[in-house]
């Protein structure tokens, strides 16, 4: 009987601190578009002032997920996605640099859409 108290004790600390885990990751992750406006100077070169690239070669990050451009950044950054230009400028980015940068491509208005369901 005192096991299973403990057992049951152990379970609730657990699941208590993953919980907390999940919330710290999530408030440690969100990005500040305002800040990311700021740091998206050297991207408008190839990907458009607003993020709309006339360039058909450069993605276009208006509108974009914010979780798909942290995730193609940090792998740029890692190197599990490859691009040498992409590489170069990811490689010099923080964490939170990402987030606010992520922020600031996802808040603008973009083409971006899916498609219509027959």
């Amino acid at each position: 009987m005192i096991m299973l108290k403990f057992i049951k004790s152990l379970r609730i600390a657990a699941a208590t601190l993953l919980i907390a885990g999940v919330f710290a990751g999530a408030a440690q992750a969100a990005g500040d578009a305002a800040a990311g406006a700021e740091k998206a100077t050297t991207c408008a070169a190839c990907h458009g002032a607003n993020g709309i690239s006339e360039i058909v070669t450069y993605p276009i990050l208006a509108g974009q997920y914010s979780s798909y451009l942290v995730h193609a950044l940090q792998s740029y950054r890692d190197g599990t996605r490859e691009n040498a230009i992409m590489a170069g400028f990811a490689g010099a980015l923080s964490d939170q640099d990402i987030a606010d940068l992520a922020a600031y491509f996802s808040s603008l208005p973009g083409p971006l859409r899916t498609a219509d369901r027959p």
